[in-house]
């Protein structure tokens, strides 16, 4: 007969060799995943940060030049223009997609007649390809055939060229991914809403709280954190415009419009300076980084202690 010790021994070792196995196993479907990641990020990201030392200029050049292209961009002034024009594009852009946004979840989180199909039709802009949006968009806009300027005519008001003035090319971008975008964040706050809970509503109610008491002292504070994530993803997002820019105002006129992804793609598949623009591209990851790393800090710092 087997003892308790020996019994539990055996025990302990199945216990350990389906621990390994299942270790093993566990490695084996997160293989294919890593293998990706290896060849389309981390090499790729390798190559990009080797060549932004060097002149690259995919014909002949490849020679190393250190620091030279991080130098040559201190002085690039169209390179930091392209960061004030998106600076202005997320002043404006941000806090309008969060009111809207939130407008809208709070109008749809109830349960009504109609409300899961108007859900969907503020949801599919989302769906819609950038590219595809901005091409509308661009009919819409235009100065003299555009369905804007037609309403805008029909109340005696002259519509501008929207794309083609600078004070209003960017306004143009900003509608369109307006349009684009309050879906998916309507969703979001959609999400945060309905974890809040009721009892909070009702103790207010009985309070005499009004309606948009609720809405100031209970649900706003409430979805703080869903608000950092709809607006850094909002600032992230503005840091990496290119499809609107491109489909609208090719970065005009006199470069109003024009991002640094923009730029960036100008840089390498226009002129062929891949060195250059592989520098430009990392001083905008690096902005992105130290962007995230603030706003998750301050987020942090303002989290209540329990």
């Amino acid at each position: 007969m087997i003892s308790a010790g020996n019994l539990e021994k055996r025990r302990s070792a199945a216990a350990a060799r389906l621990g390994k196995h299942q270790a093993r196993m566990g490695y084996l479907f997160v293989l294919p995943t890593m293998l990706l990641f290896l060849i389309f990020m981390v090499i790729p990201v390798g190559m990009a940060l080797y060549l932004s030392f060097t002149n690259y200029d995919v014909l002949s050049k490849n020679d190393w030049v250190g620091l030279e292209n991080y130098t040559r961009l201190l002085n690039d002034n169209l390179y930091w223009k392209t960061f004030v024009n998106v600076g202005f594009y997320a002043v404006v852009f941000v806090p309008f997609n969060l009111i809207i946004s939130l407008l809208l979840a709070v109008l749809l989180n109830r349960a009504a007649r109609g409300v899961k199909i108007l859900r969907t039709f503020y949801y599919l802009p989302t769906l819609t390809s950038a590219v595809a949006a901005a091409t509308v968009w661009l009919w819409m806009l235009h100065p003299e055939y555009g369905l804007v300027n037609g309403i805008l005519s029909m109340f005696g008001i002259v519509g501008p060229a929207w794309t083609s003035q600078t004070e209003t090319a960017m306004v143009s971008i900003i509608l369109m991914t307006l349009w684009q975008s309050v879906g998916s964040n309507m969703i979001i706050y959609l999400a945060g809403l309905q974890g809040i809970p009721d009892y909070l509503y009702e103790s207010a109610r009985l309070d005499g709280a009004s309606k948009f008491d609720c809405l100031r002292y209970i649900t706003w504070p409430q979805l703080r954190p869903t608000t950092f994530l709809v607006s850094t993803m909002a600032i992230i997002g503005a840091l990496q415009l290119f499809d609107q820019a491109f489909v609208l105002t090719q970065g005009g006129p006199a470069n109003a419009t024009k991002t640094p992804v923009y730029l960036i793609y100008q840089q390498g598949f226009n002129q062929l300076q891949m060195g250059y623009a592989s520098a430009q591209a990392f001083v905008l990851a690096i902005a992105i980084l130290i962007f995230s790393l603030i706003s998750m800090r301050i987020n942090k710092s303002e989290e209540p202690i329990l």
